[in-house]
């Protein structure tokens, strides 16, 4: 049995993934010069996937400067 197409979440896409497809790996082993052309692109090596940090601890000490610099000018 499918879902229907309103219940699927829109942002299904934009969390993290856990594997790289093999034209990412690729494009990474290039980089890391592990990977040359004449090599087989069958059996790639693993490569561990990069993840994205948020920022939002730095916003809060920013705003919390800010709010402690207003209220020492009072």
């Amino acid at each position: 049995m499918s879902i229907d197409k309103s219940l699927v979440s829109k942002n299904k896409l934009s969390r993290d993934r856990n594997v790289y497809s093999r034209f990412e790996r690729i494009k990474l082993l290039k980089n890391e010069e592990s990977w040359t052309e004449e090599d087989s692109v069958f059996g790639l090596p693993k490569v561990k996937v990069q993840r994205m940090k948020k920022r939002t601890k730095k916003v809060k000490e920013k705003k919390e400067e800010g709010a402690d610099a207003a209220a020492g000018k009072k």
